[in-house]
């Protein structure tokens, strides 16, 4: 399987529109975005445009800038092509696609414990298969990923649930100076997708 995922585009439309074109000529399977999709929930409106036209499945999580709202919305409007990966984990042949979305700080805030508590009943539903992608907004606590100078911001909740459950991989996004960045947690690769996206091959 082939993904492309990305994070923290900020209703900007011509990294939507690279992102389209990228996904069509890399022939996806799957597109993530790992929040962000909006500045401060405005700019969503049309944004997706471009990606849904390739008639491809789209898996959204809320980062700090959307609502869960949000994601309803969107889901509302394309029942047929977008998965909301923050209620709901979703499976495609042998691999599971689980995770939790909005991060450990204000605006559209969610507590450590209740990031554990969501990321483990998503786990739950895909622990039997083959491969399991993790997908959060904010990366894990003290990893190469959340390191802003001498600050780590990252979401220890994250850090302890990929240590825990294991993933293959954990896609996320939210801190822009470590965008593309690659890190490993035991087996688990670590992304910060950022928003001109990564091809991930499972």
């Amino acid at each position: 399987m082939k993904i492309l995922a990305a994070s923290d585009i900020h209703a900007d439309p011509k990294k939507v529109q690279k992102l389209a074109e990228k996904a069509k000529k890399e022939n996806v399977d799957l597109i993530i975005l790992a929040g962000d999709l909006s500045i401060f929930e405005e700019g969503l409106e049309g944004l997706l445009k471009p990606l849904t036209k390739l008639n491809k499945k789209i898996a959204i999580i809320p980062g700090n800038h959307e609502s869960e709202a949000d994601i309803f919305m969107l889901k509302r409007r394309y029942p047929d092509i977008i998965y909301d990966l923050h209620h709901y984990a979703f499976k495609i042949k042998n691999i599971g696609f689980f995770g939790c979305g909005l991060v450990n700080i204000v605006p559209n805030q969610i507590s450590e414990d209740e990031m554990r508590r969501k990321i483990q009943s998503s786990f739950n539903y895909v622990k039997d298969t083959d491969k399991k992608i993790m997908v959060v907004h904010t990366p894990p606590y003290k990893t190469k990923l959340d390191q802003i100078g001498k600050f780590n911001i990252g979401s220890i909740a994250v850090r302890e649930m990929i240590e825990k459950l294991k993933p293959d991989k954990c896609l996320c996004g939210h801190v822009h100076e470590t965008f593309g960045l690659e890190d490993k947690l035991e087996n688990t690769d670590v992304i910060n997708v950022g928003p001109d996206g990564k091809i991930i091959e499972i």
